[in-house]
């Protein structure tokens, strides 16, 4: 999700494929009954895939609330490093388990709130005024785990200017900040519905985006990404799929619905931290816990596609269904033997 932080430094340096866009789309509804469609067929997650993966840990999100023991919502509103404009709220407003679902809602409304998240913050962390909120969640301090198979059952908000992710930061920064211990984007969707020339199927920006990012400290940072669209070409905001990501030692595939769409091996990475030389794995070879967000705005959606924030697009959500985590019970200290 910092990926864009730096993206001006990085032109012409970076590794990745051109975006897409395309009609415009109003956000996605929930389905009409409130609770998510049951999945099916490619949709199951590696429950249905492999045996070799097993399952260590999981939220199906059937409660009432936020489970604290998985998760701890960020309050801030810095604007993550991308100018998003949103403040991060711990309310029922903005983060809300309900009907089967993990429900990450963005709003227009003025708030005031904390700068910084407490890793980060200046003391005294200094207060600050948004024009919108919305919702992010966190396992950071409570689970992080190395190597497996990360997958999440969601359903992504369409609009201008919508910017939901599903995404891995390393637990200790063992090498260094930002991007020196890496970062594993497994879901992020932009704009989608938005006009675009470059996009197949006539129906608007219709990609998800994967990553990763490594290198040296910015400006000098790296990423390597790919835009995929689904199959049939659909809008992913029409539907609820399964975004995943397989990692294992030296080696990290993306993958939609159990269709793999994007394989990095450990020769397409690097650390720049002298913590990693000689350390060829480095800096994917640590604890990384997952993140959820709906970002509203920033530098990557407001200059692609339509432009800016359109204000239709607002209020809007993104339903996250499970999110799950397997390791692979053959070969826990590598993962690969479930990655063949």
């Amino acid at each position: 999700m910092l990926r864009y932080s730096a993206m001006a430094a990085l032109a012409g340096t970076i590794l990745m494929v051109s975006g897409c866009g395309g009609n415009g789309s109003a956000p996605s509804a929930a389905s009409a009954n409130g609770s998510p469609p049951p999945a099916s067929g490619t949709d199951q997650g590696a429950s249905a895939a492999s045996a070799e993966w097993q399952l260590v840990w999981q939220d199906e999100f059937d409660g009432t609330a936020l489970d604290p023991s998985k998760w701890t919502p960020e309050a801030s509103c810095w604007g993550g490093g991308n100018n998003e404009r949103q403040c991060y709220t711990d309310r029922i407003e903005n983060i809300a388990v309900e009907n089967g679902l993990l429900v990450l809602k963005a709003r227009k409304e003025t708030f005031t709130g904390p700068d910084r998240p407490p890793e980060i913050a200046a003391n005294p962390n200094l207060q600050v005024t948004r024009e919108y909120t919305s919702g992010k969640v966190r396992t950071r301090g409570l689970h992080a785990w190395k190597y497996g198979r990360f997958e999440v059952r969601a359903k992504v908000p369409a609009g201008q200017g919508m910017w939901p992710a599903v995404w891995m930061m390393p637990a200790g920064d063992e090498y260094g900040s930002w991007p020196l211990s890496g970062e594993i984007d497994i879901l992020e969707a932009v704009n989608i519905g938005a006009d675009c020339t470059e996009c197949e199927g006539q129906v608007g920006e219709n990609r998800h985006v994967s990553a990763l990012h490594f290198g040296n400290s910015p400006p000098d940072n790296r990423y390597i990404d790919q835009k995929s669209a689904l199959p049939d070409l659909s809008l992913p905001s029409d539907n609820f799929h399964v975004y995943a990501v397989e990692w294992g030692e030296g080696l990290i595939r993306f993958l939609i619905n159990d269709r793999v769409h994007f394989t990095v091996p450990r020769e397409q990475w690097f650390s720049g931290s002298p913590l990693a030389a000689g350390n060829a794995n480095a800096p994917f070879d640590k604890p990384f816990y997952i993140m959820a967000n709906l970002a509203v705005g920033g530098r990557w959606p407001e200059e692609t596609n339509e432009k800016g924030l359109a204000q239709s697009s607002l209020p809007n959500q993104f339903e996250i269904d499970w999110i799950r985590v397997y390791q692979c019970t053959e070969d826990p200290d590598t993962g690969r033997a479930c990655m063949q």
